[in-house]
């Protein structure tokens, strides 16, 4: 178990959090949730004794063990994937290199007789001689082959490293497991499996991690940072979604009720103050007044961008048609011979391991990229708006953001207009006059929604468009497109985003496209789908988002 007792911090005159008391117990997993900048990776780091509250302290349980998901990818970069691994359990692995040096040496003592007997005893207590079998089946599940483990970490690529700080993280079946947005880098067969191991796991397990589907399958509880404390709900991340909405909108309702009874009360005392016959009332009336109290609502953290996409018309009969579309890029072939007819009311999710695939085809339909061979044609009464993965050269100006935003307003509107329209993106007051070149990855993708919003158009093409968002505007960009009544075509990682929006599912293998018109989890769970995707990929590849 690990407790906090009355942890307080602030930067500044900027309260983040303050006399935080909880107590994290086994068996349970946590979701450490909250807003851009709420200090959910420095509270993990308090909780892990890598970074220093302003007051309070953190309780463990005696000889317990915290692990803590380590960000450096370049820390180990001497090590072996293997030795890293058992890394994970500190003492565990200098045991196992004083063993190994004592048994390395050319002459053996008998002080060190006396010494390996000691280690041997040790190195058994913590179960060392499982050790290597249980980093193998954690590399393994993770993704990271038998050829890469008795590599160098230098040797590795940069998903591949996270891959084995995760599995380092989880080796030796620690007491506490801190996890800063662990599915980083990992693919749908992977997060399945994280999902499955955490659900066995029956320590304590503290997770941050802006994938709501992650959160739904392995929470238990919700640890939510917000108005200056850290406030517990037992559930998943959709039951505190729904608690805390209907507790807002109780609190909202108490406060309206209140309000037109005291309009109520003082409208009779100003009627009939002066009247002598309802003086009396009007003298008891002023005393319920009085004690009404109109509760104070605390400012949160969280806020919500206002995500509406508005089709200035409803698409015709012909939307989208594909025919035999054959693109290269460098000399590889990207997709070839691809046919796809879009129709009336389709949500369309591109899924599959081939990401240069899906973005090399929005880029097409786009206008962006010609392909190689073939055609495709948008139908008279479409209009689209297309949302690239990379979006740097939008940016690279000298504009603010008011001007920047006028690029795409329409010719009779003005600078009120398009701060009116940042505000509701979350760029109020200064915000509004940064210059577009410094924003960071998530303003940037909030500036990119603005824009297409003012197209007002009827076909959207989405490529990745929850990456650098925050679980508040992922939110909001997902009910935003739920409500969209017209065409959709998208890619994202996110399993709840794709699931709740899709009607319609291609997926790109390397041997042509599956196309399904059904929801994304009944896709994953369709036997007649994997077999499709087994003969298409002819057993080498896995779906992946």
């Amino acid at each position: 178990m690990i407790s906090t007792n009355n942890i307080s911090l602030a930067y500044g005159k900027r309260v983040i959090f303050k006399d935080v008391n909880i107590k994290f117990v086994p068996g349970n997993c946590y979701g450490l949730i909250g807003a851009n900048g709420a200090g959910k990776s420095t509270f993990l780091k308090i909780l892990a004794g890598l970074s220093e509250p302003d007051s309070g302290t953190v309780s463990v349980g005696p000889r317990e063990r915290i692990a803590f998901l380590k960000q450096d990818q370049f820390a180990f970069d001497d090590y072996t994937v293997f030795n890293t691994v058992i890394m994970g359990h500190p003492r565990l692995y200098e045991v196992m290199t004083a063993r190994e040096a004592i048994y390395a040496k050319g002459e053996f003592t008998e002080e060190d007789g006396i010494r390996s007997a000691e280690l041997e005893a040790e190195f058994a207590e913590m179960n060392g001689y499982e050790a290597e079998s249980e980093a193998a089946v954690l590399l393994n599940g993770l993704g990271i082959p038998e050829e890469l483990r008795h590599k160098q970490m230098k040797e590795l690529e940069g998903g591949e490293k996270v891959r084995v700080l995760l599995a380092q993280a989880l080796f030796g079946n620690p007491d506490v497991l801190l996890l800063d947005e662990p599915t980083n880098h990992l693919d749908l067969k992977t997060i399945a499996w994280l999902e499955d191991f955490l659900s066995r796991f029956n320590n304590t397990v503290i997770v941050v991690s802006h994938d709501r589907h992650f959160l739904n399958q392995v929470c238990t509880h919700v640890a939510d940072i917000d108005f200056g404390r850290i406030q517990v709900y037992v559930g998943n991340y959709d039951f505190w979604y729904q608690a805390s909405q209907l507790n807002l909108k109780q609190k909202q309702d108490e406060n309206r009720k209140v309000a037109d009874k005291a309009a109520e009360l003082k409208e009779f005392i100003q009627r009939f103050s002066s009247n002598a016959s309802k003086a009396k009332q009007a003298t008891s009336r002023k005393k319920l007044l009085e004690k009404l109290t109109v509760e104070e609502m605390p400012v949160s953290s969280r806020k919500y961008p206002f995500v509406v996409f508005k089709p200035e018309r409803p698409c015709g009969d012909v939307i989208l048609e594909i025919s035999n579309l054959s693109k290269e890029i460098d000399g590889v072939p990207v997709f070839k011979d691809l046919n796809l007819i879009v129709g009336k009311g389709d949500k369309i999710a591109f899924v599959g391991g081939n990401s240069l695939a899906k973005t090399t085809l929005f880029q097409i339909l786009a206008g962006e990229l010609e392909p190689d061979a073939g055609s495709f044609r948008w139908g008279v009464t479409i209009t689209r708006a297309y949302f690239p993965k990379e979006n740097a050269a939008y940016f690279d100006n000298d504009l603010n953001l008011i001007e920047w935003l006028g690029q795409y307003s329409p010719p009779t509107e003005g600078e009120s207009f398009a701060r009116g329209f940042l505000g509701r993106m979350l760029f109020s007051g200064d915000e509004a006059t940064k210059k577009a070149s410094v924003l960071s990855g998530g303003e940037r993708v909030r500036c990119m929604l603005a824009r297409m919003m003012l197209l007002n158009a009827n076909a959207l093409v989405l490529d990745e468009p929850t990456n650098h968002l925050d679980l508040e505007s992922i939110t909001a960009l997902n009910n935003g497109l739920i409500a969209f009544s017209e065409v959709l075509l998208f890619s994202s990682h996110d399993h709840e985003f794709v699931n709740t929006l899709a009607n319609r599912i291609v997926e790109f293998t390397p041997g042509g496209i599956i196309d399904r018109k059904m929801s994304f989890d009944d896709y994953l769970e369709s036997a007649e789908v994997a077999a499709e995707r087994d003969r298409l990929c002819q057993g080498h590849c896995d779906l992946s988002l």
